[in-house]
């Protein structure tokens, strides 16, 4: 901010790039962003391989790694122990003297990072991007227990995130879901925020489309992404019967969904591309005809707004946050979630529009995606950061 001194900022993350979800992403476009604005930016995050922590220099910030552990039920995701993250924070926090503290979670970093922030009398703030329903698949244990732990995880981030100075979430719907079930007083809905003019084509750029319309998906391929009842659709349309579908993300369910597409007969139809580059990622944007998000446990999904400023019409499931980000008719539609049936009309629907049609659904995305303003949101960030309260916002939420 203009006349004002650079702020020292630390980041406290559980998952932060190479890693890819949600979390990890707003990561480290938060810290490139702040970066960007003149603050000197540090992120601590478990380590992403084996071995002692480490401190890397990369270009959005100093980013510190504390030792971790594989997760047992995860193939990629490594956690700190409560100790390792308790005092490697500490020492951080002693030897660099921040600002503000920002955690991006209430668990192992996240909750060591308030906890110690506030005994050096830090200022803290705290962004919640996680429900605790979303470790359901990794948990190999019964149901009741499973709601066991999701009540517990939930007064958990209560009683740490409660102490925070701010507290924020991406949506208005996830800001609910904390003031009810963790009982947090006041949470702060604030976008993670898309840089829209990134996922435009530039003029006169050439983009190959195939021979075929092109379904897209983008994210982890993880149980509560429900991408099994995408492939299924594609194999009940009808209008466009040749339709192929793109997948773009590794994960824990790539051979099983692989298996069902050749079980379908629709190998030849479904490519799966793995983890590309933000360069390719952007080109499968803008090559697609539409994107669909068929997941149950998106706090915002950036993906879809990032599909959304390339203009694409969006088909998605009728979930958590996800009705936010449609205009049913206008700029793509919503479906029952797990019905693989009517999302195969829904897809059918929007590849059945002529050009033109399809065109100006696609520029209603757009417009939607720049209500969500990456600027917008990196600068509300950084009032917080300098002092502001969360009602100094809730007014114009």
């Amino acid at each position: 901010m203009t006349g004002e001194r650079p702020l020292k900022i630390l980041i406290a993350a559980d998952t932060y790039p190479p890693d890819v979800n949600g979390a990890s992403v707003f990561c480290y476009r938060l810290a490139t962003a702040m970066a960007k604005r003149g603050h000197e930016v540090h992120v601590v995050a478990a380590s992403n391989v084996p071995g002692p922590g480490f401190t890397l220099a990369q270009p959005e910030a100093m980013v510190h790694r504390l030792k971790s552990h594989a997760a047992p039920t995860h193939e990629t995701y490594r956690v700190c122990l409560p100790h390792t993250a308790k005092k490697g924070v500490a020492r951080l926090l002693d030897d660099l003297q921040p600002d503000v503290v920002h955690a991006q979670c209430h668990y192992m970093v996240g909750q060591a990072a308030l906890a110690q922030a506030r005994r050096r009398g830090i200022r803290t703030v705290a962004t919640n991007h996680f429900m605790p329903e979303n470790l359901d698949p990794f948990l190999p244990f019964p149901g009741w227990l499973k709601r066991i732990i999701a009540r517990n995880s939930w007064r958990d981030m209560g009683r740490i995130m409660g102490k925070a100075d701010v507290v924020t979430t991406p949506t208005p719907l996830a800001a609910r879901a904390m003031m009810s079930h963790a009982r947090l007083d006041k949470v702060l809905p604030l976008s993670n925020g898309i840089d829209s003019g990134h996922y435009e084509p530039v003029p006169g750029e050439s983009i190959d489309k195939p021979d075929w319309p092109t379904v897209l998906f983008v994210g982890r391929l993880a149980v509560e992404k429900n991408i099994d009842v995408l492939i299924k659709a594609l194999g009940r349309m009808t209008a466009s019967p040749q339709a192929h579908l793109e997948i773009i993300g590794g994960g824990e369910q790539r051979e099983p969904l692989e298996r069902l597409a050749a079980g379908l007969g629709l190998a030849h139809r479904v490519h799966f591309r793995g983890h590309v580059d933000d360069d390719e990622l952007r080109r499968a944007y803008l090559r697609s005809d539409v994107f669909c998000q068929p997941g149950t446990a998106e706090l915002q999904s950036l993906v879809t707004l990032e599909a959304l400023s390339a203009s694409k019409p969006v088909v998605l499931a009728d979930a958590m946050a996800l009705p936010h980000l449609v205009d049913e008719g206008v700029n793509g539609y919503l479906f029952p979630p797990g019905d693989a049936e009517v999302l195969a009309r829904r897809l059918d629907a929007v590849l059945a529009l002529d050009d033109a049609a399809r065109a100006a659904m696609g520029a209603a995305g757009h417009q939607k995606a720049m209500s969500h303003s990456q600027d917008r949101t990196m600068e509300t960030f950084e009032k917080i950061y300098r002092g502001a309260a969360a009602d100094d916002f809730l007014t114009t939420h």
